[in-house]
């Protein structure tokens, strides 16, 4: 596995300059982050909620759609046909499927090293010290950690979850699933610690993600004490 990772990093060719610190991220889901995009450096947490998997690979579609590499760890049934559809480049997507649990934060540590957003699938009881390290890691090599199916992470800068998923399209008993509105619920820390919410279309109609009114991004700001 060292190997193969070796060869996925030498293939990884950054394109952000060092100076550009912010990645870009999908319309809709702008406002729900601090400061409007992703900065390298920081970690995200992404619970595990309905259509958190669809919220997870959106977070990674801005960056990866201007030319970011992207990998994912610990994810053997992602739907690579659906990260298409939103908009993920799958020629700059790596994907390792299942690392070993012992070796999965030897595992991320090493993409992190290499590629611009880093979408991780933690194992069952991840260790707090793993996820720290895991964290400074990110920091220290600008990269971008995200880490899904978690409720918590310590040095998480923002922490999602997903509610109320709702699907479109299905008649009395017959039809085809054609749209998913999900409520999403975005809570920074220190000086982001703001609650932020919105429904989004999770793909909408036609498998873009968009808020649900109008299309234009309509998000509720609360105060929160994180």
């Amino acid at each position: 596995m060292a190997v193969a990772l070796r060869d996925i990093a030498d293939r990884a060719r950054p394109v952000a300059l060092a100076g550009e610190r912010l990645l870009p991220v999908l319309r809709a889901l702008e406002e729900l982050l601090p400061d409007r995009g992703l900065r390298r450096g920081s970690t995200i947490a992404v619970g595990g909620g309905p259509a958190a998997t669809s919220l997870a690979l959106a977070l990674v579609t801005g960056p990866s759609a201007a030319g970011s590499w992207c990998a994912a760890v610990g994810a053997p049934t992602l739907g690579l046909v659906a990260a298409a559809e939103l908009g993920i480049a799958l020629e700059r997507f790596p994907l390792v499927a299942s690392p070993p649990p012992a070796e999965w934060p030897t595992v991320v540590a090493a993409l992190l090293d290499a590629f611009d957003v880093v979408l991780a699938w933690a194992p069952p009881h991840l260790r707090a010290v793993a996820g720290r390290r895991l964290v400074a890691r990110a920091r220290e090599r600008g990269s971008v950690l995200v880490v899904c199916g978690v409720r918590t992470l310590e040095g998480a800068v923002v922490r999602f979850a997903t509610t109320n998923a709702r699907w479109e399209g299905l008649g009395d008993g017959h039809g085809r699933l054609t749209a998913r509105q999900v409520d999403v619920v975005a809570v920074g820390r220190a000086a982001a610690g703001r609650e932020r919410r919105a429904t989004l279309w999770l793909p909408g109609p036609n498998s873009s993600i968009e808020c649900v009114e109008s299309g234009v991004s309509r998000v509720r700001i609360t105060q929160s004490a994180v």
